[in-house]
């Protein structure tokens, strides 16, 4: 049923999409393990963990998309729930460490010797077992989400106000978490993680196995937004973002729909989150900051809004030029680049780079058809 109802919902652009992906989860692991280092063709080490972070971007960027684009929801604050996701799998990374840390603690983290702590918060407990690791990555995302969504959407708070809320909320969990007494790093954040599941993070088939699980990830949550955007649901949601009150009057529980999808945007963000935090190395109160949330809402209006695929390009060119300019000369020209590039593709592709492409094949078949010969009649009997 669940394959019935995926292969109805791909078209074309999607089963490219997807199969990309696909190539790239088997090509990658090859190129970088099999490949000598002295080939053309070899992926580094540091390239594979660079491209795992971007992919985490792009899972977030999903994410927002499915909220802003097919819900009108604009959220100024899913870097919360990326950073919470975050925050539990640096929590099991954390407790995995054992004695080898600074302190050869086995019972508490690093960071709490130093504060002179002398026993393990209770809400730290658990997060030595993944299972349960992996049950708070997405309970803690979802269920701020949902306590967010409901009181917001019942009270009917939408447009510009909700994303203004949205961002106050990010940024009051970053003044939060800087904080040394909450017991999670405070300005530090966590770090010198050691091992995932018993094998070591910096070990180079770790940083390949995280990829791939970041592009499996990927693939599913976009096979998911595909099904969920082209059903009965998904039309329901594209009705909210274009007349929500006339959606309303016809009888749907508008607030019912938002949350759903909220909740379920916030649980995606926060997969993503877990996922880039081994691949980076670190988590820290910074990921809170708005300007990630506002960032991430480029991404999605640079590659397409309302259009899945746009969502994962923008992520991706984004972030490949941000690295391009902040590791050089031109690091202090990057917040002027990013706002051009923001006003280039409001002014010039409002549809985005994705919208923008497939405006311009449509052109193409059009004009095609037209100089196409029109056909001959059939001659008379």
């Amino acid at each position: 049923m669940i394959t019935k109802l995926l292969i109805e919902s791909l078209d074309r652009r999607s089963g490219w999409f997807l199969g990309i992906v696909a190539v790239a989860m088997v090509l990658i692991p090859i190129l970088n393990l099999a490949v000598p280092e002295g080939s053309f063709l070899h992926v580094p080490t540091y390239l594979v963990s660079l491209l795992g972070k971007y992919v985490c971007f792009a899972i977030l960027a999903l994410a927002l998309d499915l909220v802003w684009g097919y819900c009108g929801i604009l959220s100024l604050g899913h870097g919360a729930f990326f950073a919470l996701g975050g925050y539990a799998m640096g929590m099991y990374l954390m407790r995995q460490i054992g004695n080898r840390g600074v302190y050869a603690n086995p019972d508490l983290p690093d960071f709490m010797v130093f504060l002179n702590w002398k026993e393990l918060p209770i809400f730290w407990y658990g997060f030595g077992w993944f299972p349960y690791a992996f049950f708070m990555i997405l309970f803690v995302p979802g269920i701020l989400a949902f306590l967010f969504g409901w009181l917001a959407f019942r009270s009917r708070v939408t447009g510009v106000y909700l994303s203004i809320i949205t961002q106050a909320l990010t940024y009051a969990l970053m003044l939060a978490f800087f904080r040394n007494d909450m017991g999670i790093g405070g300005n530090n954040g966590l770090t010198d993680f050691k091992d995932i599941l018993g094998f070591p993070v910096q070990a180079q088939t770790t940083r390949i196995a995280l990829l791939v699980l970041s592009l499996a990830l990927l693939a599913l949550a976009f096979a998911l937004a595909r099904v969920l955007v082209t059903s009965t649901f998904g039309k329901v949601l594209v009705a909210i973002r274009d007349a929500e009150s006339r959606t309303r009057f016809l009888g749907y529980r508008v607030e019912h729909y938002k949350l759903v999808v909220f909740t379920l945007s916030a649980c995606i963000a926060g997969l993503a989150g877990a996922l880039y935090v081994p691949q980076v190395g670190i988590i820290n109160p910074s990921e809170f900051a708005p300007a990630n949330s506002i960032e991430a809402v480029i991404w999605v209006a640079v590659g397409g809004r309302g259009t899945l695929v746009g969502a994962v390009v923008g992520a991706f060119v984004v972030n490949f030029l941000k690295s391009f300019f902040t590791t050089g000369a031109l690091a202090a020209y990057w917040l002027f680049v990013l706002g051009g590039l923001f006003v280039f593709v409001t002014l010039v592709l409002p549809k985005g780079i994705v919208g923008a492409v497939e405006e311009f094949l449509a052109k193409r078949r059009e004009a095609r058809q037209a100089a196409a010969p029109a056909p001959k009649p059939e001659p008379a009997e």
